[in-house]
């Protein structure tokens, strides 16, 4: 037994002294502290160090510094490190960093290890700059200014630049609000963040929506509608002459087009809108119930195609009110699509949005020969209980239901029945609806800070709002518990109808 253990033991001495002499221990590749330091990058104000997770290596740098040519420090052990066929030199070599990228640390003996680069140009959303002539401040929401426009479209869009012109827009958001909304219109169609090409794009300012996606999530529920149109939209940080201006959601402009309301060569896109919007050279005609503008075609009063739409218009309704008004072939059925009145009001009436009752924003097109159809959706800042003069601030109770004509449509009982089959299939969607809102969250975590270092948001009361937080966090939070008090609570109405 003794021998036996002394072989062993010279076995495994002769083993570990082999490998001590002809084994090299190479010791781990690694990157580390890697940063981009002032003094060799200009632009930047103070030494912007990465985070590490793993083998990720991300971090932001502001507006002023140029991505496309940013020099990087860093340590690392192994023989060298490369990009590509490059070799990095720390302090030295010159990178575009617009993209992520992968730094390769190899060792002596040919191993190597990745690492990915992922910088941040300002909050990482599409960057527009507009610079008007002369630097003239835009001012009105009837003149335009003249200028250009460049658009950095980041990691998602295409860049682009124009001539444009730029004015104000909006109602109470416009005279109310320091952070203005716009209307920019390009001398050709031009495609704007991926959208289709036109001439004419919303800067909608969100000021009163510290989440900034009131809208976005009224659109989202419209895009897995069956309204023919909801507008697309995109964020964006908005600089004019040069100055951040904060985050807009740059929108499409709700109006007749191919790529928007398509109402062909003889429609006609209207709105129901309140007097008091009515301006200077707008067309209009009062029906039974309703101020009525006509958005599209351009017509002049009392000419053929003014007296046909307002004339449809008014039959429409005089069957609506009639007492043969539920029948299927003779009644309501016979003058507007259902499909499309049900879906509009139902993510009105989810959003509770104050102004769809019976003030503006309200809007539908006809095409003679064919039936009426609600479309699109538009204006829910003050949606989703932000609002307080009104009943809509809180997410119990019906809203949009006392709207002249759907209150009519609600005392028929195919009418009832559709809304209730079609609201079981908005309340089946809303954990999506909860994962989209988290979703922006996240994509607006930079901006959402950046525009409140602009603007001063968070902690103070913006007309109109019925609460007042302290962070982004909150608001959000108190967005999506509005939201989902309100679905539990309508799924207990409709079932009680």
């Amino acid at each position: 037994m003794r021998k036996i253990i002394a072989i062993s033991l010279l076995a495994t001495l002769v083993t570990f002294s082999s490998c001590k002499k002809d084994d090299k221990v190479l010791p781990d590749l690694k990157m580390s502290n890697f940063l981009f330091q002032k003094v060799y990058n200009t632009g930047l104000q103070h030494d912007v160090y990465l985070n590490a997770n793993g083998v990720v290596l991300s971090g932001r740098v502001p507006y002023e510094a140029d991505i496309t040519q940013l020099i990087a420090n860093f340590n690392f052990i192994g023989s060298e490190v490369r990009i590509g066929d490059k070799i990095q030199t720390s302090n030295i070599t010159i990178n575009d960093f617009s993209e992520p990228i992968t730094y390769t640390v190899y060792g002596d003996d040919g191993a190597t290890k990745d690492y990915t680069v992922d910088v941040t140009w300002f909050t990482g959303l599409p960057i527009i700059s507009i610079t008007t002539e002369n630097g003239e401040e835009i001012n009105s929401r009837d003149d335009y200014v003249n200028g250009f426009v460049t658009i950095n479209g980041g990691r998602i869009f295409d860049d682009g630049s124009g001539e444009m012109k730029i004015k104000g827009r909006g109602h109470s958001t416009w005279y109310v609000h320091p952070k203005k909304p716009y209307q920019l219109k390009f001398n050709e169609k031009s495609e704007v963040l991926g959208m289709p090409e036109d001439k004419k794009w919303i800067f909608l300012a969100e000021h009163s929506d510290k989440t900034l996606m009131r809208n976005s999530l009224a659109f989202e529920m419209g895009y897995i509608s069956k309204l023919e149109w909801t507008p697309a939209h995109h964020y964006s940080e908005v600089f004019i002459n040069d100055e951040y201006n904060g985050t807009y959601n740059i929108t499409q402009k709700v109006e007749a087009s191919e790529n928007r309301v398509n109402i062909g060569a003889s429609g006609f896109l209207c709105e129901i809108d309140t007097p008091d919007h009515l301006e200077e050279g707008d067309i209009y005609f009062n029906s039974t119930q309703f101020t009525v503008q006509i958005k599209a075609p351009e017509i002049t009063f009392e000419s053929q195609e003014y007296n046909y739409i307002k004339n449809h218009i008014i039959e429409f309704e005089n069957i609506l009110y009639s007492s043969n008004f539920k029948h299927p072939q003779n009644g309501y059925r016979k003058y507007i699509d259902v499909e499309t009145f049900v879906d509009w009001y139902l993510i009105n009436e989810i959003a509770k949005n104050v102004d769809s009752k019976d003030y503006s924003s309200m809007y539908f097109y006809h095409v003679p020969g064919l039936k009426i159809k609600m479309v699109p959706l538009w204006d829910f800042d003050l949606g989703f209980g932000n609002v307080d003069y009104a009943d809509s601030q809180y997410p119990d109770g019906f809203w949009v239901k006392d709207h002249r004509w759907f209150s009519r449509l609600f005392e028929d009982p195919y009418f009832v029945n559709q809304v209730k089959t079609r609201f079981n299939y908005f309340k089946s969607n809303q954990d999506y609806f909860i994962q989209f809102i988290d979703e922006k969250t996240e994509y607006l975590k930079y901006a959402q800070k950046e525009n409140d270092k602009k603007w001063d948001v968070f902690g103070n009361y913006i007309w109109p709002n019925p609460v007042v937080y302290e962070t982004h966090e909150e608001e959000v939070n108190y967005l999506k518990n509005w939201f989902v008090n309100r679905m539990n609570l309508l799924d207990e109405a409709f079932n009680a109808m």
